[in-house]
């Protein structure tokens, strides 16, 4: 089998992967023999890229920055999807991170020589260790219904809400209890004829600021899932969701009045066994979504439990491979510090000497031009 080499494969170029190609720079690796990204979006963004127009910048819930390069200077008002598309590209440049895109990775399997090889539709590369930064955008979960292939309406997911105006003068049925569910229930009441918005559990909102303690907290809910082998829920599942002004005022209008989830669904309704019924031209599932790790299957990293035994970003059961943004590390801040985290196990199981690392703060940014990394000015 004919297969390019690479010391570290790194898959996925969202947040986890560029901060981990970030960190494997500074530790000395080289992209082509060192490390190599590939990504199987059709540009730079990560999931990002495909977020629905109405989600401006503004609205977003707790963006980072990347490592080594601030966002600064984006128009609140743009869709996100271009803030942060813009500057992850420029990310790449600045660091010149040389992500390979499109390629999609089948399968990462035992090469027989103690190194992984990674299959893709672009070939095969081997590697000694390999970081999966796939996250969960392409693998969107809808919870099993009695009768969903029966609805004559139209079913969205959030992978795919194509923003309000689509439900102009429907009926609409939000399902979901997440930060996402509850945008589109509010832009889509706007338009819309009548909406329901239906849950699994009961909401929990707060009015507490999400500050570093209670992010902390919430952290360690999920790396206790994670460290068990059981599979993560996201950091966001066990913090609430924070009540803003505009919330408040759709809790009183109504339009914020949670429904239990319905039992079935009919060709134009959702239906509960106690005999309600909400008619529906649309639904729309902003039920989550789940890792996207099929790739890895070839591996047998499950644990009994479901999920994958993890000591910190390291798999137990093959210290070669580090999960970066999954459970604990799925949100942007975790994935920098686990991108970190990643690097400096894998030089460490490599051995790769700690003083081939550059000092901390330098960056090839600032080697090249002279700028202060940290104060690189956002470009389009």
């Amino acid at each position: 089998m004919e297969f390019s080499e690479a010391e570290v494969v790194v898959v996925g170029a969202g947040q986890a992967g560029l901060s981990s190609a970030y960190h494997l720079r500074r530790a000395g690796y080289e992209p082509g023999r060192g490390f190599v990204v590939l990504d199987h979006s059709p540009r730079p963004g990560g999931a990002w890229q495909f977020r629905w127009p109405t989600l401006t910048y503004d609205r977003v819930h707790g963006m980072h920055s990347l490592p080594g390069m601030e966002l600064t200077g984006a128009d609140p008002h743009r869709p996100s999807s271009e803030v942060v598309g813009g500057y992850f590209a420029d990310y790449e440049r600045a660091f010149d991170l040389r992500v390979r895109r499109p390629v999609h990775v089948r399968a990462v399997r035992e090469a027989g020589d103690g190194r992984l090889l990674v299959e893709t539709d672009a070939g095969v590369w081997a590697a000694r260790a390999l970081i999966n930064a796939t996250g969960t955008w392409d693998r969107p979960f809808r919870p099993r219904v009695r009768g969903r292939e029966s609805f004559a309406g139209r079913q969205f997911h959030t992978s795919r809400y194509p923003g309000p105006s689509t439900f102009a003068g429907e009926r609409v049925v939000v399902v979901g209890g997440g930060t996402s569910a509850v945008q589109h229930l509010l832009e889509i009441s706007r338009v819309a004829a009548a909406t329901a918005w239906v849950t699994r559990r009961e909401p929990v909102f707060t009015e507490e600021p999400f500050d570093a303690e209670r992010g902390r907290a919430a952290v360690a809910l999920v790396e206790e899932r994670v460290r068990d082998g059981l599979p993560p829920r996201s950091v966001v599942s066990v913090t609430g969701l924070p009540m803003t002004e505009e919330m408040r005022r759709a809790r009183e209008s109504g339009v914020l009045r949670r429904l239990p989830m319905f039992d079935r669904i009919t060709p134009g309704a959702v239906e509960w066994d106690d005999g309600r019924s909400i008619a529906a031209d649309s639904i729309v599932w902003a039920t989550g979504f789940r890792p996207a790790i099929g790739h890895l299957a070839p591996l047998r990293l499950r644990e009994p439990g479901g999920g994958i035994r993890m000591d910190g970003t390291r798999v137990v059961r093959d210290p070669r491979i580090h999960l970066v943004g999954y459970g604990p590390s799925a949100s942007t801040v975790g994935a920098n510090r686990a991108g970190r985290a990643a690097v400096r196990a894998i030089r460490d199981l490599l051995g790769h000497p700690s003083e081939g690392e550059q000092a901390l703060g330098e960056s090839p940014v600032r080697a090249a031009t002279g700028e202060t990394a940290a104060r690189w000015p956002w470009g389009t």
